[in-house]
């Protein structure tokens, strides 16, 4: 079973890849915390089939984990589908089993958790941030899962260019970060086949802790919003590709009408629908104009 969450399209590309690899379910994060979704309901349990793997896949947001999926992994509940030879075996012995045989057991049998994350650049403690959210969680926990068994990251071509000086890669790096990726994750792919453990294949990059907890807070409480999004109305054909790819729903519009940000505070400042617009008709306050555009084709 593999989480996954992708703005821009990097991280769908490699959940994909892992999917096909392991053969396994490949569930998409957004729909379950979107408002206006009925149809997923985050309130039952996710079922894991037996020597199901456990995976996250997802981009890194301000060295951190994107806030929309911690709040998943916080809320989200998970359970073992229970094997025809685990009922049989019930008997009055294992129910007066005491507490700390039942956890040695959970351990024992417990899932093998992986995380694959993408990024531009570094992911600085990223993976310190996920395990503190894994451990809070009951139901992980009583699968016996506090933190991931192993964890990679993967460089993508940059999206983020909400900031002066960042914006996408130039054509020739963007194919050199595709054609690495593309080598690293087929390898990434066989070892998590295996439930390869202890593999820490990470770019944290420089200062990891300054950049998670100092320039990551600040990411996220003052970057990341949807108040400086605008469209260029004399180059927007309201198409509403933006609303229809944004994945909280912030945005409505199209079909005729201008695109208009809600403000609803679920905003991840992904760029989203900024990269998809066919006529660059979107601006993030006056940091966009004249960059690039990017998703994964």
């Amino acid at each position: 079973m593999i989480f996954y969450f992708s703005g821009t399209g990097n991280t769908k590309w490699a959940a994909s890849k892992l999917a096909a690899a392991t053969r396994e379910d490949l569930i998409s994060i957004a729909p379950y915390m979107r408002a206006d979704d009925s149809s997923h309901n985050l309130a039952e349990p996710f079922i894991l089939k037996e020597n199901e793997r456990l995976g996250f896949v997802f981009p890194v947001h301000g060295w951190r984990v994107p806030k929309l999926v911690r709040e998943f992994i916080g809320k989200m509940k998970v359970q073992r589908a229970e094997s025809d030879a685990e009922r049989n075996s019930v008997s009055a012995e294992s129910k007066a089993s005491s507490d700390a045989e039942r956890n040695s057991a959970s351990a024992r049998n417990r899932p093998f958790a992986y995380c694959v994350c993408t990024a531009g650049d570094s992911i600085g403690l990223t993976i310190e941030n996920l395990n503190d959210v894994i451990s809070q969680n009951p139901s992980l926990q009583a699968l016996g899962i506090t933190k991931v068994s192993s964890s990679y990251s993967l460089i993508m071509p940059e999206s983020y260019v909400g900031l002066p000086f960042m914006d996408v890669d130039p054509k020739e790096k963007e194919i050199r970060k595709k054609s690495k990726s593309a080598q690293e994750l087929a390898v990434i792919c066989e070892e998590i086949f295996d439930r390869k453990e202890g593999v820490n294949q990470l770019v944290k990059g420089p200062i990891p802790w300054f950049f998670t907890k100092i320039v990551g807070g600040f990411f996220e409480n003052v970057l990341i919003t949807d108040k400086r999004f605008h469209v260029e109305k004399d180059k927007c054909v309201k198409c509403g590709i933006c609303a229809n790819v944004c994945p909280v729903g912030d945005i409505k519009g199209g079909h005729g009408e201008y695109p208009e940000w809600l403000h609803h505070k679920d905003c991840l400042t992904c760029f989203t629908c900024y990269h998809h617009c066919p006529h660059h008709a979107i601006e993030f306050g006056n940091q966009t104009q004249k960059k690039g555009q990017y998703y994964f084709k």
